[in-house]
């Protein structure tokens, strides 16, 4: 059993980096998918795709669920969509944290949590004058 991957983010900000990260990597190691924000979409109706989803991901191992900013709708329908069900959901997307989570896919639910959260704050960095690159 494996953690399935929902990222709930605004347009196509999720589908473009499932597939940079994918193209980075090389591949996709975990089942993910994409619910794509809309602002004409009905809160309830998002919420329901998104447990849609959630099930469809659940193989039971739990759903890690990313999603890009907290306290927006993105967010909200994760929150809401993910409450009922063995789901983590981890705010801020990045692509860092995207990688680091594709980079343990055989950690548990709460591990791939702490790793993409690690992830994103860890790829959050201030580069100024001076600063040479790795």
């Amino acid at each position: 059993m494996r953690v399935g991957l929902l990222i709930v983010a605004h347009r196509h900000i999720g589908s473009e980096i499932l597939t940079a990260a994918s193209r980075t990597l090389g591949l996709c190691p975990l089942q993910s998918r994409s619910l794509e924000i809309l602002d004409e979409e009905e809160l309830e109706t998002l919420v329901e795709r998104g447990r849609g989803l959630i099930t469809q991901l659940d193989d039971g191992g739990g759903v890690l669920v990313l999603t890009d900013a907290y306290g927006s709708t993105p967010a909200n329908v994760a929150v809401a969509a993910g409450g009922t069900r063995c789901c983590r959901v981890v705010t801020g997307l990045n692509l860092p944290m995207l990688l680091r989570v594709f980079n343990y896919p055989s950690r548990t639910l709460e591990e791939l949590a702490g790793s993409a959260a690690a992830g994103g704050r860890a790829g959050i960095i201030e580069v100024g004058q001076g600063t040479s690159l790795p």
